[in-house]
């Protein structure tokens, strides 16, 4: 993982593609980022126009430089995923980042990126983990590209595909492996959002869970979640104290490795910490 593509990415909220009007709340509304839905929140017959309009609207759009602007198109396999594709190379916009859903095998990715590379864009990839195939082979679909920054965990298909409840029990081996995937590759890796709006509680509860697991965010559907899961992704004071001596030390040494409080840290850790005082910097704009 090329450091210089960290971000802060504890918290993201879907836009609906065929609402351009809609893009600049969702900006503002302090998700880390923001994803405009070309796929399950667009209706089969509005499908070309959520396309047109996204992308007339990114032409003008003004994105705040702390916010992460990701369009998640149709599954690739599809007839409307090759158009998303097809139109968002052809037109003049150069879209940072896609968020691709319904991911099988590594070959899709490895196409897609091809494609990228053909077209001279430098497009990040957001890869969604919500089939059984992609349970499978996700370490091998995390290494498929270099431009993958993020995995994302699919939950409400993955529990359809696995065929149980979408529940924290059931869920969590399918979890833990998208973890591995991600950590493998230095990545992060971000939880499907929390459906009951009513509940906070309960949302708050899962994204402590997913974030000892190893998770690096959580999505949301509304706004108002927004404020507790960038609280819970956020490091603590003093993990930021500790991220910032470990980065100093390392900065001083020329060995790889340095001890720290009497614990050797070596540069694996480096991408964590800087992570942590990416979020500390965020923080101290805003």
């Amino acid at each position: 993982m090329d450091l210089n593509k960290l971000k802060v990415r504890r918290s993201f909220i879907f836009t609906p593609g065929l609402r351009p009007e809609m893009f600049p709340k969702a900006i503002a509304s302090g998700a880390d980022m923001v994803c405009i839905e070309l796929e399950d929140g667009i209706a089969i017959k509005d499908k070309n126009e959520a396309r047109k309009n996204t992308i007339e609207a990114l032409g003008t759009l003004d994105v705040k430089n702390d916010v992460e602007l990701v369009v998640r198109v149709n599954c690739q396999r599809t007839k409307f995923g090759l158009l998303d594709l097809e139109a968002i190379i052809s037109s003049k916009i150069k879209v940072k980042a896609l968020m691709l859903p319904k991911v099988k095998t590594p070959d899709e990715i490895t196409f897609i990126d091809d494609l990228l590379t053909d077209c001279n864009l430098d497009t990040d990839l957001h890869v969604i983990m919500e089939t059984n195939q992609a349970l499978e082979s996700i370490y091998d679909i995390a290494h498929a590209s270099k431009r993958i920054v993020a995995l994302y965990f699919g939950g409400v298909d993955m529990a359809a595909e696995l065929r149980v409840e979408n529940t924290w029990e059931n869920l969590v081996y399918a979890r833990s492996k998208l973890v591995h995937a991600g950590a493998s590759v230095g990545v992060d890796v971000v939880d499907v959002p929390y459906l009951d709006l009513e509940n906070m509680d309960g949302m708050k509860k899962e994204a402590e869970l997913v974030k000892n697991l190893g998770f690096t965010g959580k999505g949301s559907i509304h706004p108002k979640q927004i404020s507790i899961l960038n609280e819970i992704f956020t490091p603590s004071s003093s993990e930021i104290s500790k991220a910032k001596k470990i980065l100093d030390q390392f900065n001083e040494s020329d060995t790889g490795l340095v001890v720290i409080d009497g614990k050797l840290i070596e540069k694996p850790v480096l991408r964590e910490m800087k992570r942590k005082i990416l979020i500390a910097d965020k923080i101290n704009k805003s």
